[in-house]
């Protein structure tokens, strides 16, 4: 039980040393993911829909 203890205690003695992320950090972060999630997700949204198209013209 000792030991889990210590565990404790060294956790708590390495999450007073992390330097936490700002507010204004963590925003500019979440817009990053966000725009460039989107962006990604129309570029492969036009290759979807241009291998599509190609498809049904090869088909016909």
């Amino acid at each position: 039980m000792a030991k889990v203890f210590q565990f404790f205690r060294e956790s708590k003695a390495e999450l007073k040393k992390v330097v936490w992320p700002t507010k204004e950090d963590v925003f500019s972060s979440i817009k990053v993911v966000i725009i460039s999630t989107i962006i990604i997700a129309v570029i492969l949204g036009a290759f979807d829909f241009g291998f599509t198209e190609l498809f049904r013209l090869i088909m016909k």
